[in-house]
């Protein structure tokens, strides 16, 4: 350790630590009595003074008469301050302020400690936590008991201290029941060469907050009120304590999904300029139309398979590329034999005969699969799609196909999110801002609470999928588009006559059951260098503090099909109205009696 040079070392405060002193004993001076005056006597009776009321100002009798002293006018400050409180509480403030001062009558620090000794529960009860966390301050430097002045000083020190940082924390602009993003973190040494609070396994907290609770229940004057205080810290939102518990989870589930896509073999992604791909495959203009088809991997329910597989064959979808993800005996009972469907099970053996090991992250087996897929269609296009999202078009596809731009090697569909229906079938989206051609402040007037923290009012994604033309050599078919040689293709055309409707939330509890997931695994992961409050923190957030009535509160502004909703989002031309019925598009397709054989 290097010692400051002197000359270098400039105090903080003017005068150094006399400066500090003076400024300290400033506030210090007693107050005075006039004459009359006085404090209660030590064994004064508190039950009338539990049941008497603070009269309001203009109507209290103790504020006849001019102010003569300076105990007079803390005592009408104070008595403003709890009008309609006990008289009780109102002599427990005059007591600290007294107690705060270098001197007072010899018989204040006695009649404080006997008041909690003996009304402890209506204290509790009546005063605010500012007033209890004076109290406490009070024990320190006017205990009674060894243990009273070490406790009472050392929640003191915790409290100030705690004023101190989350009054300049304001400035930050962050609220304070908002945690930082574990991202952007200075790495200059700490104040005083401490070492940084480690935040996976740091204990600092916990031993802390731990050690007072236990010193506190050695004292049964002080424990109802320093236990009481440390309840109310440990469960307030808005302390450090709750924002580092929350950046710790943030960072373990962080953490393991990073260890998990390193145990599956995944490559990180590499952020390149995009490429044009070559399109050797174009069908003319005349002639047959185009054939199309989807390409999906799936662990569905056998009824949502179905309903995503006759939607599409209703379309003229020529094909339908099913992967199931796990066997599912059911499913693929129900879909064997249909000339238009191929299914493959992905089980032990499908994962051995293609050589690799089962990609621990779900996206790299869809990515896998679609590949897989792709390489080897003979349709002209095939679109990578989940079994939640449904195309809708305008026009025929098949035509819409034809017009392609020759040299386009895929055409992006955009996507439009389900509002949940209450009841009945899906008949109401929602498209995003850019879609509408609107400028994201419409967000924060559709979704009051939570539109800053949405990408285009989505909860899901907002890139779409992609009709990939097929017979591209090289190329891979990924989630959302082509890549060749490890980049994005960019030699693409938009379908505007075509949407994908994404079921992302079909109903609350359908949302509810998979958000955790979703943040650990799936998409709302947040990128580790993105420092901005997004969807990820805010579901973080919601969770860690409401809990599900929050989540509800969440999906009912940002998902649920309601009228008020429905209207904002219709008001600045961001609501689509298309009715799916799809239990119809089963029968259609695989008979009337799809419900007898479990598919709907």
């Amino acid at each position: 350790m290097t010692d400051t040079p002197p000359s270098d070392r400039k105090p903080t405060y003017d005068g150094g630590i006399d400066g500090v002193l003076r400024q300290m004993e400033g506030r210090r001076a007693p107050l005075t009595f006039s004459k009359g005056e006085a404090l209660p006597p030590l064994e004064v009776d508190f039950a009338p003074l539990k049941t008497a009321r603070v009269p309001a100002p203009d109507k209290d009798p103790v504020r006849d008469g001019p102010v003569k002293s300076s105990n007079r006018r803390k005592t009408l400050e104070i008595r403003a301050e709890l009008a309609g409180n006990t008289e009780l509480t109102a002599l427990h403030g005059l007591l600290i302020a007294h107690l705060r001062k270098r001197d007072q009558p010899a018989h204040v620090p006695a009649l404080f400690e006997r008041m909690w000794a003996e009304e402890s529960d209506h204290l509790l009860t009546h005063l605010d936590q500012r007033w209890l966390v004076s109290a406490l301050t009070t024990f320190g430097d006017h205990g009674q008991t060894e243990v009273q002045r070490r406790v009472g000083q050392a929640m003191t020190v915790l409290f100030g201290t705690m004023k101190l940082y989350e009054s300049e924390r304001r400035y930050s602009g962050f609220a304070a029941d908002r945690p930082f993003p574990l991202k952007g973190k200075d790495k200059a040494p700490l104040p005083m060469e401490m070492d940084a609070f480690h935040l996976p396994a740091g204990g600092l907290d916990v031993n802390m907050l731990g050690r007072l609770w236990l010193d506190a229940g050695e004292d049964r004057v002080l424990k109802p009120l320093a236990r009481h205080l440390l309840d109310l810290l440990i469960h307030d939102p808005r302390t450090v304590f709750r924002r580092f518990r929350i950046m710790r989870k943030r960072k373990e589930r962080r953490d393991a999904g990073k260890a998990a896509e390193k145990d599956a073999g995944a490559e990180p992604e590499i952020i390149a300029p995009k490429v044009t791909a070559p399109v050797p495959h174009v069908p003319p203009r005349r002639g047959p139309l185009p054939t199309w088809g989807v390409v999906c991997t799936t662990n569905a329910a056998p009824d949502d398979v179905a309903r995503f597989t006759a939607h599409h064959l209703s379309l003229g979808a020529a094909r339908i590329e099913l992967f199931l993800d796990a066997p599912a005996p059911e499913t693929a009972d129900f879909l064997a034999g249909h000339p238009q469907v191929r299914l493959t099970t992905c089980d032990a053996a499908y994962w051995q005969a293609s050589g690799k090991t089962r990609p621990e992250a779900h996206q790299l087996r869809q990515a896998h699969n679609a590949t897989r897929a792709y390489r080897a269609s003979d349709l002209d296009f095939l679109a990578h799609v989940d079994v939640d999202e449904f195309l809708i078009p305008e026009v025929d596809i098949a035509r819409a196909l034809r017009f392609v731009p020759d040299d386009c090697a895929q055409a992006r569909i955009r996507p439009v999110e389900l509002l949940a229906p209450d009841d009945g079938p899906p008949r109401h989206f929602k498209i995003t801002h850019r879609q509408a051609r609107r400028k994201r402040a419409v967000l924060d007037h559709i979704y009051p609470s939570y539109g800053a923290y949405l990408t285009g009012g989505f909860i899901s994604h907002t890139s779409g999928k992609v009709f990939a033309r097929t017979r591209i050599p090289g190329a891979r078919l990924g989630i959302h588009g082509l890549r060749l040689d490890g980049q994005s293709v960019g030699n693409e055309a938009e379908m505007p006559k075509l949407k994908l409707a994404h079921f992302h939330a079909a109903s609350f509890a359908h949302f509810r059951d998979r958000v955790r997931f979703r943040l650990d695994r799936g998409s709302y992961r947040k990128p580790e260098d993105d420092e901005a409050m997004r969807l990820a923190d805010v579901l973080d957030f919601v969770l860690e503090t409401e809990g599900e009535t929050g989540l509800r509160h969440f999906f009912d502004e940002v998902c649920t099909d309601s009228p008020a909703l429905r209207a904002r989002l219709d008001e600045h031309g961001m609501l689509l109205t298309h009715p799916l019925d799809l239990d119809a598009q089963v029968a259609a397709v695989f008979g009337t009696d799809a419900n007898a054989r479990g598919a709907a």
